[in-house]
């Protein structure tokens, strides 16, 4: 019944409406926040929108999680020099907020502390509140990096792209 119950909530249900939900001026915002964060730690972070999942996804059973870790491998996140990656994967359809660390900074920053930025943001979009959420939680993941990894002052990459991806 389960399976049943997302099959039908990725059809018909939750948060829809991407692009109005996500406008390219909100979609500016957050890459000028992302940009300007990364320059306070050594992390990169990388923000993907997805607003249903295929009907066959569901019914092969694939959730939220290993879909945000298809979409970490698929935009390379996995793939920057310090192993410094961070995705924050939303599912609309679902309400699903996944973050998912790269190596490097799982073994610095606990999962518990990635949590609560989700259920942060969860409760902003709950109330509409798009804009608030995605600011707030682009926010709390550059401070607990610079907490974790700060800034050396050496120059670094730019290695993901800053701008949000919509699938």
């Amino acid at each position: 019944m389960a399976r049943m119950q997302r099959l039908l909530t990725n059809l018909f249900g939750g948060w829809f409406q991407l692009r109005r939900r996500f406008p390219a001026a909100l979609l500016d915002e957050m890459a000028a926040a992302i940009a300007a964060g990364e320059r306070t730690h050594l992390g990169e972070v990388c923000f993907a929108v997805e607003s249903r999942l295929a009907p066959l996804a569901v019914l092969d059973g694939l959730g939220a999680p290993a879909r945000a870790r298809q979409v970490f491998t698929q935009l390379r996140v996995w793939d920057t020099e310090r192993n410094s990656g961070v995705l924050f994967y939303v599912l609309m359809a679902e309400h699903r907020i996944e973050i998912v660390a790269d190596r490097g900074i799982a073994a610095q920053v606990t999962t518990a502390e990635w949590d609560t930025i989700c259920t942060r943001m969860r409760e902003c979009y709950a109330r509409g509140q798009w804009r608030d959420g995605s600011l707030e939680g682009i926010a709390a993941a550059h401070a607990l990096l610079a907490r974790h990894f700060p800034d050396d002052g050496n120059a670094k990459p730019d290695e993901l792209p800053d701008r949000p991806v919509l699938l």
